[in-house]
């Protein structure tokens, strides 16, 4: 199967049912064997894909994970990026906001880390669980401190995604390439998923009793992500819906569509211009004496 990266693109304005997105698609690769073989190659053109942003220092690049529990986020970051400079390249991740993040509007936590020109930068988890998690348990809402909280939810939501749209936009507008990727898991493989949690002792520290209290909400989530989708996904910033229940092709489609938009930058090297060229060989000339 070759990768049509399209076929995971959600179209602006589109109207996204989750749950009729497939978790699970032919596999790209034929066995194990051919998956590294794959990944391998992805990885190392990333790596001089990375080299260019560096060089070039025109574009930054933003990539954004969002899932549900045990979908595999972080052995997509580690698989994929496993090949790029640490230098060029910042993971952060999000958790429940502290004290002094509440006192703030709700994208100023991650807006600290966006990447600057010439780096890639990852959220695990973003701004985006503001229009998830929250909507999920609007209880949460209550510790913000909202001045003046619509009253009608549909009013809420619909501020936050304009709020979250404009800023991505202003970011294309300014050099950075944001890609969105939703990894799509079955709530079946989730189950399979936590039950190897529990009985592999070195992947106990994964799971807690929170993770099945927040599986009782599968609908309300799959819900919220479907809102979410249809009402962020722009031609600027697009969300992909990438089918999860298999873990190396959801690594193999995830690292090509990063590999497609680096390589549509068109990036170059920086010319080497007549008067760059004479200092270099009056360099060269002390180097040499």
């Amino acid at each position: 199967m070759k990768i049509d990266t399209k076929d995971f693109r959600v179209r602006e304005n589109d109207a996204v049912d989750v749950e009729k997105w497939p978790t699970k698609v032919a596999p790209v690769y034929t066995s194990k064997a051919h998956y590294h073989e794959l990944l391998t190659e992805h990885v190392a053109q990333l790596s001089a894909q990375q080299h260019l942003l560096y060089a070039s220092n025109r574009y930054a690049v933003l990539l954004i994970f969002q899932a549900m529990d045990a979908a595999g986020k972080d052995g997509v970051i580690s698989h994929v990026m496993s090949g790029v400079n640490p230098q060029g390249c910042q993971v952060f991740s999000f958790k429940h906001p502290s004290a002094a993040e509440l006192q703030h509007d709700f994208l100023w936590r991650t807006t600290r880390d966006l990447p600057e020109r010439g780096r890639i930068g990852i959220f695990n988890r973003s701004y985006y669980e503001e229009v998830l998690i929250t909507r999920v348990h609007p209880e949460i809402l209550r510790n913000e401190a909202l001045p003046d909280q619509p009253a009608d939810d549909k009013a809420l939501w619909h501020s936050r995604y304009r709020s979250i749209v404009d800023l991505e936009q202003h970011l294309h507008s300014n050099g950075t390439r944001i890609i969105k990727f939703f990894l799509h898991l079955s709530k079946e493989e989730q189950r399979k998923r936590f039950l190897q949690r529990i009985d592999e002792p070195e992947k106990n520290w994964k799971f807690s009793q929170a993770d099945i209290e927040e599986r009782k909400y599968w609908k309300d989530y799959m819900n919220a992500y479907g809102k979410c989708l249809g009402a962020t996904s722009t031609d600027e910033a697009p969300w992909y819906v990438v089918p999860a229940d298999d873990k190396e092709n959801a690594r193999l489609i995830v690292s090509q569509i990063i590999l497609e938009t680096l390589k549509s930058l068109k990036m170059a090297y920086p010319e080497t211009d007549e008067a760059r060229r004479r200092e270099l060989q009056a360099i060269r000339k002390q180097l040499t004496e």
